[in-house]
């Protein structure tokens, strides 16, 4: 008979080695298929990064040429000393083109950027337009060099998820690999423009994907710094912005400061985002009404534009010279102010015009402005016991970004990647906490979300606002061959009472209708044309629907928690 210490240690010892099995199992099994995308991501990794570099050079070279500067960097410094025809002329001709751009290859004239990306993984199994997508990635390399008041991510972001949508149709991925693939694009994109490789993860997964699923994150990570390394053989291992010197920051005097100022920037981030919003809706109302050609939209904001930057030439483009100022601290009071203002008018002409680019750059401008604004103020109540007004405007930066973005995390980690001062993260994350949890309330939780909202798209609710518009009641219907389908006659009494649904309508259409009238099956008919009698296609059962959302509610839930 074994003594109970032999037992207990036999048993120790054949834990590990059933560990030992099990892992060589699932690497025996599992582990090819692993590595076979760990290296697909890798390629998608270097080749988004590679576009978002090949468009950041695209805009400084272009840039360069058309306002004859000899360092990009500081093309508005130069583009103070031209002459006001000159600048005026520019914008209106890059809105030629860019209006040449999409009337000619978009249907609707709009430019495709983040929201679309982020539609494209919600709705679409990762994939995004592609024609469409082109064309705005061209259009926004125009804009920009041509002095629109935008930024750079919007446009990188969607030509990544052109390169992860050519892929995933090329190996025809399902959707939870599409859209894993189309992670892997954008965060090697973010991270090779701000050279931001945990940022540019994030990104992926909590604007892109809005989740932070097990599954995802390795291959995203491998993308991202990929992405990461293709943008320091270019620039080298550099911040975006050169901070001198170390922030400080007197906690228990100063924090108070940093609360009111992400508030403050929670409404400066609604005030930008209502800004562009309002400027389409009216750009838009007035084309129709005056019969304007849709070629001209952008040329006519091209023109405000120009004229802005007669007086303001720190509106042209990125706005990345003004920022680094602001978060420098060598502007004054009123400066940051004006600045500020005139700021968001250009942006919201750029959008309204629909010339292209991204609002993170601008959000950023907005926001160091903002915050540097604020820390004069704040500072020059107790200077004895307050750190430099700059703290305040890394903070603004960050805060007014992510209440834009509705990304709190991963826009703090960019605002510490981009600067390089990781001594002030608190104040950052207090300001940047209360500027979104405020500005979520007052928009569709982000600039990005509010823009499908606007289209009809309801993805800020979450999966269960929108997953049953995937659903064609076509695919769920029963036919009139089958059994269980009732009477011909029952269906046809509840069509003549105005209880029906078009076999293209969507399950969404058709819940409200099961409530309102009170019943448990609806006709479903095909219209063949205006004065002829429709046909009876077959019934939905309110049971066949809800079975059908709830099985995508269940998927969509095993791979978020995957």
């Amino acid at each position: 008979m074994a003594r109970p210490e032999e037992g207990t240690l036999t048993a120790l010892l054949a834990r590990p080695a059933q560990m030992l099995r099990e892992a060589w199992s699932v690497m025996r099994e599992k582990g090819p298929g692993q590595v076979q995308f760990w290296f697909i991501a890798l390629v998608i990794g270097i080749a988004s990064g590679a576009a978002a570099l090949l468009f950041r050079f695209g805009i400084e070279e272009l840039q360069a040429l058309i306002y004859r500067a000899p360092d990009a960097a500081h093309v508005h410094s130069h583009a103070a000393t031209l002459p006001w025809w000159w600048l005026l002329a520019v914008p209106v001709a890059g809105g030629l083109v860019v209006g040449w751009l999409l009337t000619t290859f978009t249907p609707d004239d709009r430019v495709r950027s983040v929201a679309d990306v982020i539609e494209g993984a919600a709705l679409h199994d990762g994939r995004v337009e592609r024609r469409a997508g082109i064309a705005s990635a061209l259009a926004s390399l125009i804009t920009l060099s041509t002095g629109g008041s935008s930024g750079r991510e919007g446009p990188v972001v969607h030509i990544a998820g052109l390169i992860a949508t050519w892929v995933s149709n090329r190996i025809r991925a399902d959707g939870i690999t599409g859209r894993d693939l189309l992670g892997c694009a954008v965060a090697a994109a973010v991270s090779a423009s701000f050279n931001a490789p945990i940022a540019g993860a994030l990104f992926a997964l909590e604007v892109i994907l809005r989740h932070f699923a097990l599954h995802a994150f390795a291959p995203i990570a491998v993308a991202a710094v990929a992405g990461t390394v293709v943008n320091r053989l270019r620039y080298g291992n550099v911040t975006e912005f050169h901070i001198p010197g170390e922030g400080t920051l007197a906690f228990y005097v100063e924090l108070p400061a940093f609360l009111i100022l992400g508030a403050v920037c929670g409404l400066v981030a609604v005030a930008l985002m209502r800004a562009v919003f309002w400027a389409d809706d009216l750009a838009t109302a007035i084309r129709e009404r005056t019969g304007l050609p849709r070629i001209l939209r952008p040329a006519i904001a091209g023109a405000l534009l120009g004229a802005l930057a007669i007086t303001f030439p720190h509106v042209i483009g990125v706005g990345y010279e003004t920022t680094s100022r602001a978060l420098t601290g060598q502007l004054l009071f009123h400066e940051a102010v004006v600045f500020a203002i005139i700021k968001v008018i250009a942006v919201a002409i750029t959008f309204g015009g629909r010339m292209g680019g991204g609002i993170f750059s601008p959000s950023l401008m907005v926001g160091a402005l903002t915050g540097l604004a604020f820390g004069i103020v704040a500072t020059g109540f107790l200077p004895d016991f307050s750190g430099s007004a700059t703290i305040y405007a890394i903070a603004g930066m960050g805060a007014v970004a992510a209440a834009v973005l509705g990304a709190p995390i991963s826009t703090t980690l960019i605002v510490f990647e981009m600067t390089g001062d990781w001594q002030i993260g608190i104040a950052v994350m207090v300001a940047v906490s209360i500027s979104t949890a405020l500005a979520s309330r007052l928009v569709d939780r982000s600039f990005f979300l509010t823009q499908l909202e606007r289209r009809n798209i309801h993805l800020a609710a979450g999966p269960q606002a929108y997953l049953l518009g995937l659903f064609r009641v076509g695919q769920v219907m029963r036919p009139v061959d089958d059994p269980a389908m009732p009477e011909e006659a029952a269906a046809w009494e509840l069509i003549d009472r105005g209880v029906y649904l078009d076999v293209n309508a969507t399950l969404e259409n058709a819940m409200p209708i099961f409530d309102q009238a009170g019943v448990a099956w609806i006709p479903v008919i095909s219209l063949s044309g205006e004065g002829e009698a429709p046909e009876l296609r077959g019934a939905l059962f309110q049971i066949d629907a809800l079975k059908a959302y709830n099985r995508a509610l269940a998927e969509t839930a095993a791979e978020e928690h995957s």
